[in-house]
């Protein structure tokens, strides 16, 4: 056989010529104008990638994913039996939404075996001894136990601490002197379901991040490994460059502060873009949603019920959402390749121009005061809600399209007898500390008035 290599034959074609020839073929017409499209984020899409679009290869570990379940445990005997039934059923990673201190972790988590299976918490609350009982509990595999401690979540999304600033923190401090690692969160969720495009979620999160890295450093305390969860839309190739661009960023940020280890990311489809109407087009959604978080890079994919915005949780819809990601693992095999998106050039030219863009914004925001100012001064949530409008705009004139609600509707699609949950915007007259960051879904609007239309 010859050692000649198969390619040598073919002559190397420059990014020029092949913009050359592609004009040759317009026949006059304009090339940026016909061809190349602007994202929200001010990034300009191109008909065509070239190696000299790279700047550096970003390195994607895409096949170590865990398949996780979310249980509501407001009932301890029924949440425990639900863990169990979807562990046997494939589940490989339970995230746990624990409500208030009434609840014993010790039933929720009975017979399950630590050893095998990841836990992440979300606690609706704030106590030291609650969470302490928790670790206590799972003594004997604390490497597989994540806390998820976010009270900056929790301020940015109900405008106020769970206590205040300073007992927050001192909370906070507490459980880092009980716990090495897997102890904060940065939910990001929040900043993608309000509407904030993908350069403000990923600086928000890295401002976010880095008041936590700071706080930490500052108090000597160990590092710990800050787990980002994060919501996935629809726009496939940008949302995989916008879980890379994240792992470039904390990388520079963690640099910073001489942290070595890696981010941990939980990934969840986005809520603002599901619909009531044509309700099972919401599947077509999380399974593309999943596939970006998969090919992203996420730690645990964690999947929604396309019901979920509507129904009480619901046997059947667990069911789907489970499968959903059964099939991409063990059926489509998204677990056998470990680098799938490296190398590929429009990916890496997104993941280079989000982080460049987000790291230009994050710095921004430090050097007016930090995000905890200006999450107070109302500049995050002002930002934000000028990006949701623009957002809400095109899907208002059809730019944006989903299918079955501003598109293609179906005109004897009738919902009002089956909704058991509230699936709109939310307001309660409160005092808040702060302006909170109100999440909305884009189909609220036209869905209420075909509610009142039936």
């Amino acid at each position: 056989m010859s050692s000649k290599k198969f390619f040598d034959g073919f002559s190397e074609v420059s990014a020029k010529e092949w913009k050359q020839k592609i004009q040759v073929d317009l026949k006059g017409a304009d090339y940026n104008e016909t061809l190349v499209w602007e994202s929200p984020e001010g990034i300009k899409v191109k008909p065509f990638y070239h190696a000299d679009d790279t700047i550096s290869p970003t390195h994607t570990v895409a096949s170590g994913w865990d398949i996780g379940q979310s249980i509501y445990a407001g009932n301890t005997v029924i949440a425990n039996k639900k863990a169990k039934a979807f562990l046997e059923k494939g589940a490989e990673a339970l995230y746990i939404i624990v409500p208030s201190v009434d609840i014993k972790i010790a039933e929720v988590l009975a017979n399950i075996d630590l050893y095998k299976v990841k836990v992440y918490f979300e606690f609706r609350f704030l106590n030291l001894a609650y969470v302490k009982s928790v670790l206590e509990y799972a003594a004997n595999a604390p490497e597989n136990i994540y806390l998820n401690i976010d009270p900056i979540g929790n301020l940015a999304r109900t405008g106020n601490w769970f206590f205040n600033l300073e007992k927050d923190h001192g909370l906070l401090n507490g459980i880092l002197d009980f716990k090495k690692g897997n102890i904060i969160s940065v939910d990001t969720t929040l900043y993608q379901n309000a509407g904030a495009n993908i350069v403000q979620q990923l600086a928000y999160a890295l401002a976010h991040a880095n008041e936590y890295l700071n706080y930490v450093s500052n108090k000597g305390k160990q590092r710990s490994l800050i787990t980002f969860k994060v919501a996935v839309g629809t726009n496939y190739f940008f949302e995989i460059a916008k879980l890379r661009a994240l792992r470039v960023l904390w990388n520079v940020l963690a640099n910073e502060y001489g942290v070595v280890e890696d981010c941990h990311i939980v990934t969840i489809p986005t809520r603002r873009n599901k619909t009531l109407y044509d309700y099972n087009t919401n599947m077509l959604r999380t399974t593309a949603e999943c596939m970006s978080a998969i090919l992203g890079g996420s730690d645990m994919v964690c999947n929604m019920p396309y019901d979920a915005i509507y129904h009480k949780n619901n046997e059947f819809g667990d069911r789907i959402a489970l499968n959903q990601l059964l099939l991409l693992k063990n059926e489509s095999y998204f677990d056998k390749v470990g680098n799938p998106a490296d190398g590929a050039y429009y990916i890496e030219s997104l993941t280079n121009q989000l982080a460049q863009k987000a790291l230009a914004l994050f710095k921004a925001i430090e050097q007016n005061g930090g995000f905890l100012k200006q999450l107070k001064e109302h500049t995050i949530q002002r930002k934000i809600q000028e990006s949701a409008e623009k957002e809400q705009a095109r899907f208002n004139t059809g730019e944006e399209v989903l299918v079955g609600t501003n598109r293609y509707q179906n005109e004897n699609d009738k919902m009002k007898d089956t909704i058991e949950l509230y699936p709109f915007l939310k307001t309660n007259a409160r005092k808040t500390l702060i302006q909170p960051i109100l999440e909305k879904r884009l189909a609220e609007e036209v869905e209420q008035k075909r509610l009142d239309d039936e």
